[in-house]
């Protein structure tokens, strides 16, 4: 049997951390960095080794896997000042699960295959839950040889991977993502609302929602958390406000028209203006509510 590739985790955050310890748990030998070192003491208590650096972290390393808020991230700690892309090794993978922005994420790749490494841009979904429990969907762009030598790994935090194409296609598929549940998201706090309005049980057109042509994983999963009042974290309100204004701000420089997604920044940036920022991304239907002058709880 082959050795175990070895692997550098950077950016151990709220989806960071889950993906690093599921690599940890599947047996790859890993050190993991972050800028808040003590977010890494908890991977080290799996086996991980803790690196003080970036640099450190992925000198050597046959796989390194990103989880950073921002493309500016991304690119700080690959070409920046102290940026770690001349130091990796030959044939290094890089995978990167952040969301950023599509046109940068071709860009960083052709500029480390320029030098003989490679770059997978692999924006993941399924929030904190998926990450913890490596059942995310992983939407792939990247190059076939590349993929197959990062593929152990990328398989041991996702249940899903799909290779969509060349390099940026991973990120327009992720904001694509996003935008489609989003708008539904934005349509059922609508229709919350509208029951509300009609003193109509939402919780029945909910149920009678699901077995029509609208049923669909926003109908099922947040319009019951925006019923209930379920406002936890899965995916806090400001990483999808994030998320929309990098698919916006694609959108516009392509000059492909997007009156959507347009509409769903300003709801988002409205979300987080209002203080629920650090809320589950379902409580926009408690912000249409509040507009609608309806209480929260619309039963």
């Amino acid at each position: 049997m082959p050795p175990k590739l070895s692997v550098a985790c950077i950016g151990l955050g709220v989806m960071g951390a889950g993906i690093a310890s599921n690599i940890v748990r599947s047996g790859f030998p890993t050190r993991v960095h972050n800028r808040s070192p003590e977010k890494a003491a908890a991977l080290s208590a799996l086996g991980a080794v803790s690196a003080l650096s970036a640099a450190e972290a992925a000198a050597d390393a046959d796989v390194v896997v990103l989880s950073l808020p921002a493309t500016r991230d991304v690119e700080a700690l690959l070409f920046g000042e102290a940026g770690i892309a001349g130091s990796l090794a030959p044939g290094v993978v890089v995978v990167d699960t952040s969301t950023i922005d599509a046109v940068a994420a071709r860009g960083m790749a052709e500029r480390l295959a320029a030098s003989g490494r490679h770059m997978l841009d692999a924006p993941v979904s399924g929030g904190q839950k998926g990450a913890a429990e490596g059942t995310l969907s992983c939407m792939i762009g990247g190059a076939d040889e590349a993929l197959a030598r990062a593929r152990p790994v990328i398989e041991a935090f996702a249940k899903t991977i799909v290779h969509v194409g060349a390099s940026g296609a991973g990120q327009v598929t992720k904001a694509c993502n996003q935008i489609c549940v989003a708008a539904s998201m934005a349509a059922v706090a609508e229709s919350v609302a509208l029951c509300g309005a009609m003193d109509v049980d939402a919780y029945r057109v909910r149920e009678a929602l699901l077995g029509g042509a609208a049923r669909s994983t926003v109908v099922e999963k947040h319009m019951q958390r925006l019923l209930d009042g379920d406002t936890a974290p899965g995916f806090r309100a400001v990483l999808m406000e994030k998320d929309i204004g990098i698919a916006l701000d694609t959108l516009r420089g392509l000059r492909v028209a997007s009156p959507v997604t347009a509409v769903l920044d300003q709801l988002m940036h409205g979300l987080v203006a209002s203080g629920r920022g650090d809320q589950d991304w379902c409580s926009l239907g408690h912000l249409i509510q509040e507009r609608s002058n309806r209480p929260a709880d619309s039963r």
